[in-house]
């Protein structure tokens, strides 16, 4: 995985498949991608994949981060301008996606969100505790990320070393980073008619057990706005829910078809984990 410092990048796997529709994966507040690795493989079966990787120090703007994509995605449309988009944003991702679907609406043929963060500013408590973190000193946020561990993930469901993985990968983010992204998260908005208008199908995942955020009541209020959507809600998962072991996300797509029939792969042996 390189080291991505200078500006926003996509993560390419080995094996680049410009036959098969473009993945593009918007994670978490990270914004490393590392965290989808345990996905890639699933995914890789009838997708070409790439992971957005924000820089470390990256204290960019929603508009700024919005046309870094689109121009990105640009790039890998040049390469093969006739394939389908799926948009996949996760979290903070999610806003992001968002944000990136109605700025270019026409180059998305699917749209998935995972657990999205637009109900941040919703639940005053969260807005509220979110601006005490200014007062942290930054030699605490080792301690802090141990301890947001619990609520992050649905521990028991994961992995040892996807565990460690979480946490060195949190622990990799500068504080001032984690508190310029909350703040975007505190002041994130969307047009709610332009979400209206999407005529693409918006995939709504949720976990039921997701301790950090409302992600059940706000994919059912997105659903309310989006007109062309699916949701599914994973009654144990958490808010990182992409991590753990029983969660393969093609096989989502699959089950619930959501992905084009023309273009879907035979599957010879089961992919649940």
């Amino acid at each position: 995985m390189p080291e991505v410092e200078l500006k926003p990048c996509f993560l390419t796997p080995r094996q680049v498949k410009p036959e098969f529709p473009l993945f593009v994966y918007l994670p978490g507040m990270d914004g490393t991608g590392r965290l989808l690795r345990s996905q890639t493989a699933g995914l890789e079966v009838g997708f070409d994949v790439r992971c957005l990787a924000i820089p470390r120090q990256d204290l960019t703007s929603w508009d700024v981060l919005t046309s870094n994509v689109l121009d990105l995605i640009h790039t890998e449309l040049e390469r093969s301008s006739q394939r389908p988009i799926y948009l996949c944003g996760e979290s903070f991702g999610g806003c992001l996606a968002m944000k990136v679907a109605i700025a270019a609406p026409h180059l998305f043929k699917r749209m998935i969100l995972i657990n999205p963060a637009s109900a941040f500013k919703l639940r005053p408590w969260l807005d509220w505790t979110s601006q005490l973190m200014y007062l942290v000193p930054g030699c605490f946020y080792d301690v802090g990320a141990l301890g947001l561990l619990p609520f992050l993930a649905s521990l028991p469901r994961i992995s040892r070393s996807i565990r460690q993985e979480l946490l060195k990968t949190m622990r990799s983010i500068p504080s001032e980073t984690v508190n310029w992204r909350v703040s975007m998260l505190r002041e994130f908005s969307i047009d709610e008619d332009k979400l209206r208008s999407l005529q693409q199908t918006v995939l709504l995942i949720a976990g039921g057990s997701d301790r950090l955020l409302p992600s059940v009541s706000e994919v059912e209020r997105l659903a309310q706005i989006i007109p062309h959507n699916q949701t599914i809600i994973l009654p144990e998962s958490g808010h990182a829910c992409l991590l753990e072991e029983s969660v393969n996300l093609y096989k989502i797509l699959q089950s619930h078809n959501f992905l084009e029939k023309k273009i879907t792969p035979i599957v010879k042996n089961p992919l649940w984990k």
